[in-house]
């Protein structure tokens, strides 16, 4: 059996959230979020795609963090979610290939 060793998981880390009270973004402007996505690479708190800045997608981009996780309430949280269309400069995680 070969193994597989996905780039992006290389990123994760035990993170704790730097602002849980909300997006980090958002909270400097006193702007409104949909939904807060957790970088599992630092612990940054970023907006959703849904919501108007999109601070998690940012983040992503400007850092190369593409692995996050749902903070939203009452979401089991599903640990290395992708965040989705990242640019071609983050690594691309892929499924590992078919047997």
């Amino acid at each position: 059996m070969t193994q597989y060793a996905d780039p992006c998981l290389a990123l994760v880390r035990p993170v704790q959230s730097l602002t849980p009270q909300g997006c980090q973004g958002c909270l400097l402007l006193g702007s409104p979020w949909v939904h807060l996505r957790l970088c599992l690479t630092r612990g940054h708190v970023g907006c959703c795609d849904s919501s108007p800045n999109k601070h998690a997608r940012r983040h992503a981009a400007a850092d190369a963090h593409p692995i996050v996780q749902s903070l939203k309430p009452g979401e089991e949280p599903v640990p290395g979610k992708r965040a989705p269309d990242p640019p071609a400069s983050l690594p691309r995680c892929t499924p590992p290939p078919r047997a």
